[in-house]
């Protein structure tokens, strides 16, 4: 699992990324390996002052991990079984998972919920799959409508996204096997979208996450990330607000996981 944040040690930000289904096996090798290049001479890694994840394709995961070896860069896989073991053909257990290597792995996305019909029971199932192997849930939530007007929004979007992770968590709350997870905020409408939602929108409901989580003993350590459409100026417009991102396509070119990096070393007041 993650290092429980925030704690005396813990790094700051926490950055990720997640390569969908766009990229073949050579060519994520190749990006991993370049990523890990980063992560071994940039001091925002090095320094313990980001916490750095990827989450590749299933068939990349052994491979993805070989490339990472020694760089303290998490991996991450894009989904679980809500099983352990048994007949569920084309399905991977979060106890396989775990066994090669994954520090985490993403339960909920809007595509997922979207696309392949998984509601909140599922992913409660999933969540609580992830918990009992040792991996940290990287939690998405997100709600699907853009606000009409401003005023009253984040509100919204808070009631919202606390309800989505009152419903995902409740399967690891009944087996008491909750612990911390990494969630990250995106609101569905601004996944794909040429920008993020409004920064104000942003630091808004994740101040509103990290008070839901920080309000319940059992999820001590969890954290909050950004993603839908994240990119380089964010963490730097937060303020010190939006404690971390998981980042989609801007990062398909390693260089630009350096520049985050270069960006979070710079919002720290840390020379590079």
């Amino acid at each position: 699992m993650l290092t429980p944040g925030p704690s005396v040690g813990a790094p700051t930000l926490t950055v990720g990324v997640s390569l969908k289904m766009y990229f073949g096996h050579a060519r994520t090798l190749e990006w991993a390996r370049a990523v890990a290049d980063v992560a071994r001479a940039h001091p925002a890694v090095t320094g313990g002052l980001v916490d750095l994840f990827v989450v590749p394709t299933f068939p990349s995961l052994v491979g993805v991990r070989e490339a990472l070896a020694g760089t303290g860069v998490h991996l991450g896989a894009q989904d679980l079984a809500w099983a352990d073991e048994g007949a569920f053909t084309g399905e991977v257990s979060g106890r396989e998972l775990r066994e090669v290597g994954c520090d985490l792995v993403e339960v909920g996305h809007a595509e997922r919920r979207r696309l392949f019909g998984e509601d909140d029971r599922v992913v409660a199932d999933k969540v609580h799959a992830a918990l009992r192997n040792g991996l940290t849930p990287l939690l998405c939530v997100g709600e699907a409508s853009a606000p009409a007007v401003p005023d009253g929004a984040v509100a919204a979007a808070l009631a919202a996204v606390t309800a989505q992770l009152e419903s995902d968590l409740s399967a690891a709350a009944a087996a008491g096997a909750l612990g911390p997870v990494l969630v990250a905020y995106e609101p569905v409408w601004a996944i794909g979208t040429p920008a993020p939602a409004p920064d104000a929108h942003i630091a808004g409901v994740l101040d509103g996450l990290r008070a839901w989580l920080d309000a319940r003993p059992e999820l001590a350590g969890s954290r909050v990330i950004y993603g839908g459409s994240a990119g380089p100026g964010l963490l730097t417009r937060g303020a010190g607000r939006v404690r971390g991102l998981f980042l989609g396509r801007f990062a398909h070119d390693p260089a630009a996981v350096a520049a985050i990096l270069d960006e979070a070393l710079a919002l720290e007041g840390v020379a590079a």
